[in-house]
This record gives C-alpha cells, sequence and structure tokens, in this order.
C-alpha cells in the first residue's frame, strides 16, 4: 500500500505499475482525514489511517507501506511511522523530490525507511520578497556559528544577497569545519572569526571593524546537567555573553538582535533554563537605550542536533544496547534543525522589537516512544535484541517541557508556526540592578550563594532533582 494519495503517491503507484519485473501489487492507498468519503485513484480505494490495523493488513496480505507523503510536519509524520511500526509492517519511503530523476520516481529509488529519512527531512522554505529584502546588503553577524543553529542560519542565508556574513565561535575545530563546507558551496563574502563572547573588548574591536547590522545570537552553553555542575559557566556565557553582546549592539547601532532562547527557559527547573529566562529578561532592559529592536524566540529540542538523545541512541544500538532513558513518561517537543532556522529568519524579519516569538512545535514526543522508533528502523525487534533502561532524571531535568509560562499569554502572527508571548510588566530598573550585580559577583560567590542570586531574579525558577532544590525549601 501505499501512504498518500497526492501527485507523489500516483507517482510512486506508477513507478510499481510500469516496473518491468512485476513483483509488486499495489492494494490500495492510505492517507489522513479520508475518513467516512468515498475515494478512490487509479480504481483502488483509498483508506484512512484509522481504519489501518494488524487485521486489516493480514485481510489485504500487505507485506510493506510506502510512505509518498511529501509535505508534512517532521514530528506528525515521526508519531505515524511510529503508529505503523507497531503494526510489524515493513516500512519504505521515496526519495525527496528534489532527487526524482526528471520528474518521475524510479523503483530503485523507493529505500527501507530510515532515521535520517526523518530526521533530514527539509521544510519546503519560501524565500518571499519581503524576507529576501529584510536580509538585502546586510552585514550580518552570528554568534555561535558553528553549534547547529548556527551553522543552518549560515547555509539559509547563504541564499540571501546581503553584503558580509560573519561566522563567530570560540570552537575552532567546529568553526572550520562549517568554513570549509561554506567555500565546497561557493559562498561568497563571508568571514570566520574565532572569538569568545564573554571578553567584551574584543567583542567591542570585532562590532568596530565589521559593523554588522543583524546579530543572531545562537552562542550558549545548553547542556542541563553540565550546568547544574558548573552554574558559574552558565552564567559567565548565556548571561554575561548574551549582555555584551546586546550593550555592544546597542553601543554600535544594531539594527536587530536576536537572541536564540529555549523552551527550558519557561518555568526553568535548571541552571541553564534559568540563564536562559535572564538573558531574555536583560534584553527588556534595553528598550529605547538605542535604534537596535531586541527579540527572542523561544523554542524546544532540534532534531539530531549535537547533545541530542538521537546521536546518543544510535550509538547505543550499534552498539547492542540498552538504550537509556531517564523517565518513562518524558516527552519533549522537537523541530528539524532547517525548519527552527527558518522560524528564526521569518521572526527576525518581522519582529518590531521587545518580543519574544513562541515557534509551534506541535505534539510532544515521548523520549521512550522515539527510542522504539529508532530500534525498529534498524530491523531490530524491542526487547527481543535490545531493551530500554530507565536510569532516572539527570540534574534539573524535567519530565514535560513548556513553552509558555503559566502568566504569559501568546497571540498569533502572520506565520501560522509563530506566536508572540505576552509577558506581564517588568520593574526594569530593579530588574537590572539584580542582573547587573549577579555578573559583578558570578566569579566570587559559591555555587550556592550563585544559584540563590539566580532564583532571586527568576523566582518561578524551582530546582528539581537537583543539589540546589535546598534554596526552595528555604524560600518556599
Amino acid at each position: 500500500m501505499i501512504f498518500g494519495s497526492d501527485q507523489f503517491g500516483l507517482m510512486t503507484y506508477y513507478a510499481f505499475k510500469n516496473n518491468s519485473s512485476k513483483n509488486f501489487k499495489v492494494s490500495g492507498f492510505i492517507d489522513l482525514d479520508v475518513k467516512g468519503r468515498k475515494h478512490t485513484l487509479e480504481g483502488l480505494n483509498v483508506f484512512d489511517l484509522t481504519e489501518v490495523t494488524s487485521a486489516f493488513l493480514k485481510d489485504k496480505s500487505i507485506e510493506e507501506i510506502v510512505i509518498a507523503i511529501q509535505e508534512i510536519d517532521t514530528v506528525r509524520l515521526i508519531e505515524i511511522v511510529l503508529q505503523l511500526l507497531n503494526l510489524d509492517i515493513s516500512l519504505k519511503i521515496i526519495p525527496p523530490a528534489e532527487q526524482f530523476a526528471d520528474g518521475f520516481i524510479r523503483i530503485d529509488q523507493i529505500k527501507d525507511l530510515t532515521i535520517e529519512d526523518l530526521l533530514l527531512r527539509q521544510p519546503k522554505i519560501d524565500l518571499t520578497p519581503a524576507l529576501l529584502d529584510e536580509y538585502q546588503n546586510q552585514v550580518i553577524l552570528i554568534t555561535g556559528a558553528a553549534g547547529s543553529i548556527g551553522s543552518e542560519l549560515a547555509r539559509e542565508l547563504a541564499q540571501f544577497n546581503y553584503e558580509q556574513l560573519i561566522l563567530m565561535d570560540n570552537a575552532e575545530s567546529a568553526l572550520y569545519d562549517v568554513q570549509q563546507e561554506l567555500i565546497k558551496k561557493e559562498v561568497k563574502n563571508f568571514e570566520v572569526v574565532v572569538a569568545d563572547i564573554r571578553e567584551y573588548d574584543r567583542m567591542d574591536q570585532l562590532f568596530d571593524q565589521y559593523k554588522p547590522k543583524v546579530v543572531f545570537h545562537a552562542a550558549a552553553y545548553k547542556h542541563v546537567p553540565l550546568m547544574e555542575d558548573h552554574p558559574y559557566e552558565a552564567v559567565n556565557v548565556n548571561i554575561v555573553g548574551t549582555k555584551n553582546m546586546a550593550d555592544l549592539s546597542v553601543k554600535h547601532s544594531v539594527d536587530k538582535f536576536i537572541l536564540i532562547s529555549t523552551d527550558k527557559a519557561v518555568n526553568p527547573t535548571n541552571v541553564m533554563g534559568a540563564s536562559k529566562r535572564i538573558a531574555e529578561l536583560y534584553l527588556n532592559c534595553l528598550k529605547k537605550r538605542g535604534q537596535t529592536k531586541f527579540i527572542a524566540t523561544r523554542f524546544g529540542n532540534v532534531l539530531a542536533s549535537s547533545g541530542s538523545v538521537i546521536p546518543l541512541f544510535k550509538k547505543q544500538i550499534e552498539t547492542g544496547g540498552p538504550v537509556t532513558v531517564t523517565h518513562r513518561d518524558i516527552e519533549r517537543y522537537f523541530m528539524t534543525i532547517a525548519e527552527a532556522c527558518h522560524l528564526i529568519l521569518e521572526a527576525g524579519s518581522t519582529g518590531l522589537g521587545d518580543e519574544i516569538f513562541v515557534f509551534d512545535m506541535g505534539k510532544p514526543i515521548k523520549i521512550y516512544d522515539l527510542a522504539i522508533l529508532m530500534i525498529k528502523l534498524q530491523g531490530l525487534r524491542f526487547p527481543e535484541d535490545i531493551d530500554i533502561k530507565i536510569i532516572g532524571l539527570r540534574p534539573g531535568e524535567k519530565v514535560v517541557e513548556e513553552l509558555m509560562a503559566s502568566d504569559e499569554q501568546s497571540k498569533s502572527t502572520y506565520h501560522v508556526k509563530i506566536r508572540v508571548a505576552q509577558t506581564k510588566p517588568l520593574e526594569v530598573k530593579s530588574l537590572e540592578a539584580k542582573i547587573l550585580e549577579l555578573c559583578n559577583k558570578a566569579k566570587k560567590i559559591p555555587n550556592l550563594e550563585l544559584v540563590a542570586q539566580i532564583k532571586a531574579i527568576v523566582p518561578e525558577y524551582r530546582s528539581n532533582n537537583s543539589k540546589f532544590e535546598v534554596l526552595d525549601d528555604e524560600n518556599p
């Protein structure tokens, strides 16, 4: 059976029909939201996904399902694949449309489904005139340019007619890899700079040298358990580093500053999330200080990024398991790196300043289910071949992440996947004084006192499975 009844499903049908070996028989189509409607294609019935059960497949002697859908949200596709894998059916997939041979699908292009087919899907990105105009002839600086988000921003911006693209990171090896990739692609007018956002004077020199007009601030420490052990580093990079870049953006008359934030900044349960929330808050302190428009973008996990569960699970499966999951019910919002970066560019182009843009990430995925998916896509049986081991929550880890705080509302924008968080008014003078005190004292005080100061700035920060819970006991 073929999953998808649009033109791609039809092209897949003809690939089988016109194959000279005649080793295949297409028994029908499957699609979404067709239940209750009589629907046929090439004389074959189109069934709703809800009708597809083990009994249904057995009754029709179905051995394989070929996924032919092209334009579908990645997370929704993962949900569908999980549902089908639970029926113990073989899954195949057609290639992306740009890989079709002369506009047609060849039989030899239809292959077994792998996790990469799900994770590396590129969403359809519309480079609208308004989006192209926003970055036309601009000098653009990306911090954290060697990371998953920063490097993908560079790849997407390479399609724009900017004046100059500055890629900055202190990770020299990873930055070199990005540089070589862009050289190979013959990307023009870009520079790579090895530098550290924590060094104000060095940053000041670079702003003076390159005179950026748009800054994408992706540099950050993001690893939750490591930052629980090293809160000073979280403060120094995520708060002091952001403050340096934001202050210098005002000083050097940058037009737009776009902060890459995280869902872990919402009702934080760990040092990392709280430090990113303070970074969001500091941007509010700079209202009307100059011409710079400050914008924050907030979203969840990006699939296959460095440090995500996907590479970890792959290594564990390759070595025979077990696959380790911290909690049976833990779930996360996911988005592809390419889609997240496109939405960042969209938010940056339309933001008027002082907004927190929240991306619609669909439904969260249970990490346990994701582990099962990866095991089964390797052709292994669960739990017979590889089991999953529950190892307990890591320090600071939540079971369920949130994209909006309890005291925040949101409103829609022109883009279906972008909303704006409507936050409560802030006492800016008091808030800024507390943040400055934290930045000045961070390296001089012990961890417990440092985290206590973070909690004083972010009162909704309640530690979870962490040594810093004692501070919450003192301030219930």
